[in-house]
């Protein structure tokens, strides 16, 4: 992916910034040099850019429970943070920043200093070489055409590329998350959508159309149907009951009808991202999603949902074998990987 080009401005430099990345240090850093910018900001406190940082990464560690690596401190800070901050997994965005901008937690403070001792310097080591001290010293002449001006507190970005950052604000956060995309798919090989768990906050689609166009057929012809997880008798038109991602939403991100299922209204409050267990649970859900493509499927064989089946069964349009073994196939290992990363199973409610 290429940067804007320019005919004054280093960009070349920018452009080799992610080359020898051994952290995700330089993506959140730069990414919150390009938020702190589009808000009109030139002279920026480094207390602010660490605590974006945190805010910037928070969903990714504590909702999708993406792996930073073993050397990423950005990781085991966020967690630390949020206990000694009493803070929520979906704390707002906003919020984040202004607590911990303003806190007076001497643990959070030192936790946001430490960040100070590589980051703000090594970020622009495409532009010198030397030193902690030397670049700091360096990057005081903006004859250089460094991207910002190192002071102790706060950096200064330079006047000729503020037009730039503002201008091309966009790419350059794409670029900077395609670059985070790939260093975080390396170390999470099995884990899908990393792009959508590191661009995105926690925001949930509505499932109303699944229910209405998908589910709501199934309930008519069925009359009722049996929550798999409490065996509560559910109907429409009570709704009683919620459409459930069977596989935590925050780990496969996505609402493909294959992993949803309405399940009791109340137990679903309380299993929130918790895993299913394959073997209490998946016969049961294999039936009941079983049942339900039976039925849709003869009633409207052209339902734009039939076709999310085919991740699954390629061929199934032209068979109709909606197969256990190959369906548990599928979402074992996904619940495998979901459990290696951190997500708990039902059996810790």
């Amino acid at each position: 992916m290429n940067l804007p080009y320019s005919q004054t401005l280093t960009v070349e430099k920018l452009s080799t910034v992610f080359a020898n990345t051994s952290a995700t240090y330089k993506f959140y850093w730069f990414l919150s040099i390009l938020e702190l910018v589009e808000e009109g900001n030139t002279k920026i406190l480094k207390r602010n850019l660490f605590a974006r940082m945190i805010s910037n990464s928070w969903y990714t560690v504590n909702y999708f429970k993406v792996s930073f690596g073993k050397q990423d401190l950005i990781q085991d800070s966020v967690k630390a943070i949020m206990q000694i901050e009493n803070l929520r997994i979906n704390e707002n965005k906003n919020i984040l920043n202004t607590i911990l901008q303003t806190t007076e937690n001497p643990k959070t403070i030192k936790i946001l200093n430490h960040f100070d001792k590589n980051v703000p310097h090594w970020f622009i080591s495409s532009w010198f070489s030397g030193n902690r001290n030397e670049i700091y010293s360096l990057s005081q002449d903006f004859e250089h055409r460094c991207l910002y001006r190192l002071e102790k507190n706060h950096i200064e970005i330079n006047p000729m590329w503020i037009s730039y950052l503002k201008s091309n604000s966009k790419i350059l956060k794409d670029f900077c998350f395609w670059n985070l995309s790939l260093f975080l798919q390396k170390r999470n090989l099995n884990i899908p959508d990393i792009p959508n768990k590191i661009s995105k906050c926690i925001t949930r689609n509505s499932l109303l159309k699944q229910t209405n166009e998908y589910w709501k057929p199934v309930f008519n012809e069925l009359g009722s149907i049996d929550c798999i997880f409490t065996n509560k008798r559910l109907f429409f038109d009570e709704k009683k009951y919620a459409l459930d991602h069977f596989i935590p939403h925050a780990f496969v991100s996505h609402d493909l009808i294959w992993n949803l299922i309405p399940i009791d209204k109340t137990f679903n409050s309380v299993k929130g991202d918790k895993l299913p267990s394959i073997k209490d649970y998946f016969e049961k859900f294999y039936h009941l999603q079983k049942t339900a493509f039976e039925i849709v499927k003869i009633k409207n064989p052209k339902n734009r949902y039939l076709e999310d089946y085919l991740t699954i069964f390629p061929d199934l349009e032209n068979n109709d074998e909606f197969d256990f073994i190959r369906y548990k196939e599928t979402m074992q290992p996904l619940i495998t990987i979901a459990s290696n990363n951190g997500f708990s199973f039902m059996k810790d409610l």
